[in-house]
């Protein structure tokens, strides 16, 4: 049994059912979701013209590979309406693998860890209210290290 901390996002529609929805997705195709943070809203990152964010970070139990655990994430994204088009750009369901246990990964498909989370207060907030001593498995740093040396500006309220 493997453990995946998982980033959920979305600024369409309503985020905090598509958060909701999200995580039923992911308990039903992924497997069990063993915590859940708070929701936090945040000011979009990159393509700031768009409504604020809504941002989640959950850890399930799973059975599946990181890459299977992608393809599940992608799926889910496709079946909640999500349409790609560019990059940063407003959306209904957004799902990012952070962390697949201590697993370390370059590929096409996936980077392992997220290889921009320590630059983001909106992943880093909710994830240090889960796993602040979780230790960054090639920076070395716990997610309240990363956290306390964020350069990231953007206010992250709890709602």
């Amino acid at each position: 049994m493997s453990k995946a901390y998982i980033l959920l996002g979305a600024n369409l529609g309503n985020p905090v059912k598509n958060l909701e929805m999200a995580t039923q997705y992911i308990h039903q195709f992924i497997g069990s979701v063993e915590r859940v943070s708070s929701l936090y809203q945040t000011a979009a990152w990159g393509h700031t013209a768009q409504p604020d964010f809504v941002n989640q970070v959950i850890i399930v139990q799973t059975d599946l590979s990181p890459l299977q655990t992608l393809q599940a994430c992608l799926e889910i994204e496709r079946k909640m309406g999500r349409i790609r088009t560019i990059k940063n750009a407003a959306r209904n369901i957004d799902i990012d693998i952070l962390f697949f246990n201590k697993d370390i990964l370059q590929s096409e498909a996936l980077c392992l860890p997220h290889p921009a989370m320590q630059y983001r207060r909106f992943v880093l907030v909710p994830l240090h209210e889960l796993s602040p001593l979780f230790k960054h498995p090639i920076l070395h740093k716990t997610i309240h290290q990363l956290l306390k040396e964020c350069e990231d500006t953007l206010d992250v309220k709890k709602i």
